[in-house]
């Protein structure tokens, strides 16, 4: 098969690096690829939603299917073009990726199917929103409706401050049309957890747990990110707790959507909090996690491929469960100085060869592309997430510290990264080993 892989990140790095693992495959490209999606796949200088070029380039390569890996193209509804050309694409509909680009379509359906999550209020009136946040007890959740990059969700414990937040986002406009409606929720409490599922809308398949680590600075300090890291499997979720969350939450929503008329048809995410009060959504994304992709794909023995044709060809049916293989396994972002704010991009890394070399180790790249300098082709860092240093091992502890015997061997300038990530696995099995 010739496969056209869509995006630039460590996600698509993490989906182009599985496939092209497939005894289907033939062909391997992506749009646009980075540095390190080249070595794996023939990168096409179009951007992820760029719909009409692409699909200009899906039809003079016979392409037989693509796969979506960022929200952005998804919301502005490739998987409707591709489709009505007639062409295979693994993702939702425009419709159905509704549930990640409206927070207030996610919440709303989520009240309306009983789905447990934050109680939550809607606004389209900064100065009603703000006189809301008086009546509050902190801290507060506020959610841009629309696609933000990750970054439209402000955990706030200052009034002062949710109130700049409203402002910034309904009339400053920072994330522009996203901000035109706001989400104001409780702040949930407990443990996080990233469950993913395939789904045709008839069945649903589950991927492994993992757990990812949102704010920039250990120990859960600093602003939200993209996501910093992540680990698989994650201790938090039991297998009885897992099959609550599917069927008090998977299945609601999907059986929900097909209600109202929606086949949701490709993967999806579920952020979910472990509250004393049980499971509860934090958000739904429409698509394979970044960094938790990164953490859970290099554990799945399962063609990937295989799978991914499955659910386009409503056919999942074929697959009860996919198979694992038993190691434990943590992605650690490295990202460029001064992410997830400003940061200077074109700083030369070092060290990737070295880090090659490594056994159970892989590198995802995001934000890196090729480039002379001093006369040599060289990687340098060209966004704000730049590589996901990702490391095998018999358990977590070995694998944190496999992983980070890795990332100590990268440098760039100004880069920065997270020394907890799994961290978190190693304190919930310890809790769980002391309650027995």
């Amino acid at each position: 098969m010739r496969v056209l892989v869509i995006g630039s990140g460590g996600r698509e790095h993490a989906l182009v690096w599985k496939i092209r693992q497939s005894r289907l495959l033939d062909k391997l490209f992506c749009a646009p690829g980075n540095a390190g999606i080249a070595k794996d796949a023939e990168c096409i200088d179009i951007q992820a939603d760029d719909i009409p070029h692409l699909l200009e380039f899906v039809k003079k390569e016979k392409i037989d299917f693509t796969v979506v890996g960022p929200e952005a193209p998804l919301d502005k509804g490739i998987v409707d073009e591709f489709t009505k050309s007639g062409f295979k694409i693994f993702g939702p509909t425009k419709e159905a990726a509704r549930l990640e680009s409206s927070k207030v379509f996610a919440k709303e359906l989520m009240q309306e199917f009983g789905v447990p999550t934050a109680d939550f209020r809607v606004f389209d009136d900064a100065d009603k929103a703000i006189d809301y946040i008086d009546t509050r007890t902190l801290p507060l959740v506020i959610k841009a409706d629309g696609l933000a990059a990750g970054k439209g969700v402000s955990v706030i414990n200052d009034k002062d401050k949710a109130k700049d937040t409203i402002h910034s986002l309904m009339k400053d406009k920072i994330f522009g049309h996203a901000g035109n409606r706001v989400v104001i929720e409780d702040c949930l409490v407990g443990e996080e957890a990233s469950i993913l599922v395939f789904t045709d809308s008839r069945q649903v398949v589950p991927l492994a747990s993992s757990q990812d680590h949102k704010r920039v600075f250990d120990n859960d300090q600093g602003p939200n990110t993209g996501g910093m890291g992540a680990y698989s499997p994650t201790p938090v979720v039991t297998q009885t707790l897992f099959n609550e969350i599917l069927e008090k939450i998977i299945f609601r929503i999907i059986n929900g959507l097909v209600k109202k008329g929606i086949i949701y048809k490709g993967v999806l995410y579920a952020g979910i909090m472990i509250t004393k009060d049980g499971p509860k959504v934090l958000e739904f994304n429409v698509r394979f996690g970044d960094p938790e992709t990164q953490a859970i794909l290099p554990r799945l023995e399962t063609d990937l491929l295989e799978v991914m044709l499955a659910v386009a060809n409503e056919k999942l049916i074929r697959y009860k469960a996919l198979k694992w293989n038993n190691s434990s396994c943590v992605c650690v972002v490295i990202a460029s100085g001064g992410y997830p704010g400003d940061y200077e991009k074109g700083k030369v890394i070092r060290g990737l060869d070295e880090v090659a070399k490594m056994k159970d180790i892989v590198i995802f790249h995001a934000g890196t592309k090729k480039q002379i300098v001093e006369g040599k082709s060289q990687i340098v860092s060209n966004g704000g997430r730049v590589l996901g240093v990702t490391g095998l091992g018999n358990n977590i502890q070995e694998a944190i510290e496999r992983t980070y015997q890795a990332v100590d061997k990268i440098h760039f300038a100004g880069m920065h990264y997270r020394r907890d990530i799994g961290y978190k696995a190693l304190k919930i099995t310890a809790e769980q080993k002391g309650r027995q």
